[in-house]
């Protein structure tokens, strides 16, 4: 894989809404301190569903952006990283490859893949089109999280060292399409709710989807807009 772009933003209002929102991240030179959280001078505005220990670190691989032009043009956010409110943009990491508490050195920091990336409709702002959010969960392009096993510095440039992988059948891609495509498979919501390694959000959403037999609404999160 390539070496990663490091990128951070402080929240501010969200265009087209009056939300704050911190997704509009920028590349810096300058190392960071990666601390349980995630990187100095990184802010997120909603704490209720943004941020925290099992979304310390959110990266976004750089391989989906010409597949997004592709689809829809030269937008400004697909100009460069930083579009879909990642802190990591690197080449050669996908959700296909990429597994469930799969853990890398990144500098001297070591990080382990919580959970994928659930999109919001702060996205449809973001990129000016109003189901981005749907789109981007549709195709599973997501992206995904870190959680901080050791603090450290990270500086641009740095790649993500592969160390151990806890639970390889359990890609990104796989989980996507459980969640999102095949959705009520008992037999894979089962092994998802088993998975001890993900982030204990997402295990619940298993966990009621065997109890109820029914799929949560997610007209709030992609639709939204406040």
């Amino acid at each position: 894989m390539t070496g990663i772009t490091l990128l951070t933003g402080r929240a501010r209002p969200l265009a087209g809404s009056q939300a704050l929102s911190g997704i509009a991240k920028r590349p810096t030179d300058r190392p960071l301190r990666l601390g349980p959280e995630g990187f100095d001078g990184d802010e997120q505005a909603d704490r209720r569903v943004h941020g925290g220990i099992e979304k310390a670190v959110h990266h976004y691989p750089l391989d989906h952006y010409p597949l997004w032009r592709g689809e829809l043009g030269d937008l400004p956010a697909l100009e460069a990283p930083g579009g879909f409110g990642e802190n990591i943009s690197a080449s050669g990491l996908t959700e296909a490859g990429v597994a469930v508490g799969d853990i890398f050195r990144l500098g001297t920091a070591l990080v382990q893949v919580s959970q994928g990336r659930q999109p919001c409709w702060k996205l449809n702002h973001r990129f000016g089109v109003p189901d981005m959010a749907r789109r981007v969960q549709k195709t599973g392009r997501t992206g995904w999280y870190y959680r901080v096993l050791e603090q450290g510095i990270v500086t641009a440039g740095d790649r993500l060292e592969l160390v151990d992988r806890i639970a390889p059948d359990w890609t990104l891609y796989r989980l996507w399409h459980a969640l999102y495509v095949d959705r009520l498979n008992l037999n894979e919501l089962k092994g998802i709710a088993a998975l001890d390694v993900l982030a204990e959000g997402w295990r619940k959403y298993a966990v009621r989807r065997l109890e109820s037999g029914r799929v949560e609404d997610w007209r709030n999160r992609l639709d939204g807009t406040s």
